[in-house]
């Protein structure tokens, strides 16, 4: 007996053990998985990194709302195409009923009342409900191009809130130091104001130009937090993650010819695909409704169980219980008022359609034109701003020398600095405004998804 215990003891201590271990194991890969959780969250949502314009759109697209409704159209197409194409696929019925019999046995719908029946009915030939179908199922490659739109439309608004408010916070630096220049010369001129040097009118002008920055200033500061809340809403960052933009350049799609963008935005353009697979759809379905004319066929069949109740006796020579009936169902159309005016219909929604696409592909080609020249005008003025500001430049840094020779005051020094920086928002603004052409450009394209992937 105490050897026995002595092994029991023993085998009690090495599960323990192996329980312990087992536990130590499992508290390590714990800890492991919790740090890989972190290291990924961090990795996810890097807090003090840059925000780059790739990665705000791609949280964009992710976060959109109307991202979202387009994708749920796109899913209610695709469910009214099976609707209508369901007529074409087996369809089984079965009920039961009751009703109250004078007379030759009979349904409202003409049929022999039943205890119980199963019915079939699947449609083989039916062009107007065939044509119906491939409308239906050609508008859900119309609404694929609807997302598309959206897509490009979500990829413009993201691109143009990034680079403005990256604009935006190089021009609140600029005038920073433009204040700080100004403060300068209304000290001086206060100073020699004092000293009897300045007449009264050159402190009001200084104190104008400090007030104008300020302003400014303010109306920079609103529009920078406006530009963050509206790319915060997009990106679906959180409200305590700072967002850090970095300077962005777009490829210059404007210096290839004219016709080459206009051929790729008829080619590529979303709203266009739209038009045309729109029109198509019309088509098809006044294909189907002409052929109207012609017969249908269906495939039928009807089991009923039939019950004495209804006095089927009283009216038949021989009364069966189970009834089984199956075939098809051919009908000739001899004369169809409905057919006539479905044609009707389809035609002038087809010419409407038509034209439509017809109008859009003139406005498409108009406006890439008008694009190229205004993305062309806005490079051309860019080139202009970065001229003056290096001529600016330069001539600042001669009359830096000119300061530090004593041969220039400190006012006339501070008013060349606020004369390059004030080159320097040029500069900016037409870098903007041409990087925003060029994004419209890119859409009108349909190049737009392809330069951010």
């Amino acid at each position: 007996m105490p050897q026995i215990k002595r092994n029991t003891r023993r085998s009690h201590s090495r599960l323990l053990e192996r329980m312990a271990r087992c536990l130590g194991i499992g508290a390590l890969l714990l800890l492991f998985a919790a740090a890989a959780l972190a290291q990924e969250g961090s990795r996810s949502s890097p807090v003090g990194e840059p925000l780059t314009l790739k990665h705000a759109i791609e949280l964009a697209l992710r976060n959109s709302g109307d991202m979202a409704v387009a994708r749920l159209q796109q899913g209610l197409a695709e469910k009214s195409a099976m609707i209508s194409k369901a007529e074409f696929l087996p369809n089984l019925y079965a009920g039961s009923g009751a009703a109250y019999t004078n007379g030759i046995p009979q349904t409202p719908g003409g049929s022999a009342p039943s205890v119980f029946d199963v019915s079939y009915t699947q449609q083989v030939f039916n062009p107007p409900l065939k044509g119906q179908a491939r409308e239906l199922q050609e508008r859900v490659r119309a609404q694929k191009f609807e997302v598309e739109r959206v897509r490009d439309t979500v990829i413009l608004n993201t691109a143009s809130a990034y680079l403005e408010l990256g604009k935006a916070r190089h021009s609140l630096e600029l005038l920073r130091k433009e204040r700080q220049s100004a403060q300068r010369i209304l000290d001086v001129t206060s100073e020699r104001l004092s000293e009897g040097l300045e007449l009264p009118i050159e402190v009001t002008k200084a104190q104008l130009s400090a007030a104008r920055i300020e302003k400014r200033i303010l109306d920079l500061e609103g529009r920078e937090d406006a530009l963050e809340t509206t790319l915060r809403s997009m990106t679906g960052l959180p409200e305590d993650q700072p967002i850090e933009v970095s300077a962005e350049e777009l490829p210059a799609s404007a210096e290839q010819p004219i016709a080459t963008l206009v051929g790729q935005a008829l080619a590529n353009n979303a709203g266009l695909k739209q038009a045309e697979a729109e029109r198509y759809a019309r088509e098809l379905r006044l294909k189907g409704e002409r052929g109207g004319h012609l017969p249908t066929l269906q495939f039928v069949g009807i089991y009923s169980l039939l019950s004495k109740f209804n006095n089927y006796d009283q009216f038949y020579n021989k009364f069966q219980r189970h009834n089984i009936n199956i075939g098809v169902q051919v009908q000739f159309p001899i004369f169809s008022a409905h057919t006539i005016a479905a044609v009707s219909l389809a035609t002038t929604n087809l010419k409407v359609a038509e034209m439509d696409l017809q109008n859009q592909r003139g406005e498409l080609s108009s406006e890439v034109r008008r694009q190229v020249h205004l993305t062309r005008e806005l490079d051309a003025g860019r080139e202009v701003a970065r001229l003056e500001l290096q001529l600016a430049q330069q001539n600042l840094g001669v009359l830096q020398a000119q300061y530090e020779e004593g041969r220039l005051s400190l006012r006339d020094l501070e008013k060349a600095r606020l004369e390059e920086s004030d080159r320097w928002m040029d500069f900016l603004n037409a870098g903007f405004e041409r990087q925003r052409a060029e994004l419209e450009l890119l859409r009108a394209t349909g190049q737009i998804a392809q330069v951010f992937q």
